[in-house]
């Protein structure tokens, strides 16, 4: 009979003592890799410098980029997640989001840039995490098919396609961005003969 070894579980504050070059999740105690492809990054910068200057012009809150974690989840308090981008409201930014270490509260819009990498079961894990947490609007980019899924808080959702337009709700009032705009930097890649980015 051999024995099986288990491997030691992590804890949030081991987390924040880790190496910072390299993107961890923390998902029932094992540390979880979130790497980004070069499209996806691209396309993230592209998303997150609309929204920053958005809502920078109208003082409506932080805008954060994937350094930011967030330890948040009511329904596993071990838990830490690192959003592509998210949003904190003005009026929530408190003293505990600029303390050092995880953010304790949920983000008002989180925004996921699928990787070719990406299992979809994990993926929807992260988006069912946020929304549990009482985060009221997710984007979910999909840069292989060129969409983005749209799921709210109170489970209604839709896709839209490159002749939609996101709408930043109630999070944020009057912020538009057609859906053409974020994958705008796919048309200038170098293609391969006969291949369309």
């Amino acid at each position: 009979m051999s024995a099986v070894l288990e491997k030691p579980k992590v804890t949030p504050e081991e987390l924040l003592r880790l190496p910072k070059d390299r993107r961890y999740e923390l998902v029932d105690g094992e540390l979880v890799e979130k790497p980004m492809s070069a499209i996806s990054a691209v396309i993230g910068a592209r998303i997150l410098s609309r929204i920053s200057g958005f809502a920078e012009e109208r003082n409506l809150g932080a805008v954060l980029n994937a350094d930011a974690s967030y330890c948040c989840f009511p329904h596993a308090p071990d838990r830490v997640r690192r959003p592509d981008i998210s949003f904190i409201r003005r009026e929530r930014l408190g003293p505990e989001v600029w303390s050092k270490g995880h953010i304790p509260i949920a983000p008002d819009l989180v925004v996921e840039i699928a990787s070719p990498s990406d299992l979809v079961e994990v993926l929807e894990a992260r988006v069912e995490d946020y929304l549990e947490a009482g985060t009221p609007l997710v984007w979910v980019v999909y840069p292989a098919t060129r969409t983005v899924r749209v799921q709210r808080g109170d489970r209604t959702g839709l896709s839209l396609k490159l002749d939609s337009e996101l709408d930043g709700e109630e999070v944020l009032p009057g912020f538009r961005l057609p859906v053409r705009e974020i994958f705008r930097p796919l048309e200038q890649l170098p293609q391969k003969t006969g291949e369309k980015a």
